[in-house]
């Protein structure tokens, strides 16, 4: 029996190892490392043998367990304080109710008589249910939330509070009732105690299914203010460019009025007056142009605002572009295409030596194709956020595609328009 109790804790040990380990970095979104399991492994075997050598309370090898797992969470795994500990009390809470589940089921179904090879079976199927079901609850877990995008961490604080109360709730479970587990309760108190700890997981799924929903208004709600934001710059540069389409028009009418006044001012040798008018002339024409000239007034106006703030960030641009001069394509998507593009190639591009950003876009029979390239550190690929959905959308709007790739250091965003 006790090489059985021996080898049965050495298996439990290694499967609740490979369960905390995954589901942290599942949980997390960070790649599983085989480093990370003999380490933590190492920590849990070291505190079972002072369990059972110094008779140390369960309470406390469980808050010694969270402990190394918090270890693993933050130090190697390189997660915040906050999430590093609400996800060890998530996995630690987890495993503890599964394996409540089963002892409770334990007591109420295994005879007290029962001894030899039938009770061995009966407590590997046991073991190996426990674990099961640990593994289907993380599954569930991970399905309701995850921390891979920063996309729940906003408001973290409020998974670790509800966390912490159902782990309280377990730990006192485990102190009022297991310590009398010897004691043989009757089945009927058993059974009361298998009660509470399923009620317990169902509660506690329901409240990672509302911090879900909860986190998914607060995104949608700033995705909402964002949108408004942004259509509200995109109307502005839309009025502009209307504005100084205008008095464009307005100096190219009056420029024939210029012409004679200059004459006039030459004929009779005015030559001093004649330079300032020029000068005059000079300053007005400067001001009703565009550093870029795209074809479009609008993507002109968009384009000088934003490379002029990636000049500020120290990052060289460089724009080849020719807007066809009539297409299919509106102004405002127009704007959501570039706003959005440039938006994100000056945030990936912030804090980087020598970070470039290049715009191009050429006509290939009924299709216009836009590349946006832009120097950026090295990884995966970024997750599709608000603004690529929006850029995708435009895109689809006009019967066309949206595509991203990244070649080591360097990100490329294509985006093709049917203008026909």
């Amino acid at each position: 029996m006790d090489w059985f109790s021996f080898g049965m804790d050495g298996f439990s040990l290694l499967a609740l190892t490979l369960l905390h380990i995954w589901f942290l970095c599942r949980f997390t979104g960070k790649e599983i490392r085989l480093s990370y399991f003999p380490i933590y492994f190492s920590f849990i075997c070291i505190i079972q043998i002072a369990s059972l050598y110094y008779s140390i309370p369960w309470i406390l090898s469980i808050c010694a367990e969270l402990w190394a797992l918090y270890g693993i969470n933050r130090y190697l795994l390189n997660n915040r304080r906050i999430l590093s500990f609400a996800a060890s009390m998530l996995a630690v809470c987890i495993s503890q109710l599964s394996s409540g589940i089963v002892n409770s089921l334990e007591s109420i179904w295994i005879p007290f008589s029962l001894r030899g090879i039938r009770l061995y079976l009966i407590l590997i199927f046991a073991t190996l249910f426990s674990f099961m079901l640990s593994f289907f609850c993380y599954c569930i877990a991970l399905k309701l939330l995850s921390f891979q995008d920063d996309f729940f961490t906003p408001h973290i604080w409020l998974l670790l509070m509800s966390v912490l109360f159902f782990f309280s709730v377990e730990l006192y479970i485990i102190q009022t009732a297991y310590q009398h587990f010897l004691s043989r309760l009757e089945p009927t108190k058993h059974l009361l105690l298998l009660s509470l700890q399923i009620l317990g997981a169902l509660a506690l799924f329901c409240m990672l299914y509302a911090y879900q929903r909860v986190c998914t208004a607060f995104l949608t709600q700033a995705a909402i203010t964002s949108l408004t934001q942004a259509a509200e710059a995109q109307k502005t540069y839309i009025a502009e460019a209307r504005l100084r389409y205008e008095t464009t028009q307005s100096f190219r009418h009056d420029l024939k009025n210029h012409l004679s006044v200059l004459h006039g001012l030459l004929y009779t040798d005015r030559t001093e007056e004649a330079k300032e008018y020029l000068r005059k002339m000079q300053q007005a024409s400067i001001s009703l142009s565009f550093p870029c000239q795209s074809g479009n007034p609008v993507v002109d106006i968009l384009l000088s605002e934003k490379l002029a703030l990636a000049r500020l960030s120290n990052i060289k641009t460089e724009v080849s572009l020719l807007l066809p001069g009539t297409c299919a394509i509106d102004d405002f998507d127009l704007c959501v295409i570039f706003a959005n593009a440039l938006d994100n190639a000056i945030t990936a591009c912030q804090s980087i030596e020598d970070a470039m950003l290049s715009v191009e876009g050429e006509q290939q029979g009924d299709f216009y194709r836009l590349e946006f390239w832009n120097t950026c550190r090295k990884g995966p690929l970024p997750l599709m956020g608000t603004g690529l959905s929006n850029i995708k959308a435009a895109a689809e709007k006009y019967h066309g595609a949206m595509l991203m790739e990244q070649v080591e250091d360097t990100f490329h965003l294509h985006v093709l328009l049917n203008i026909s």
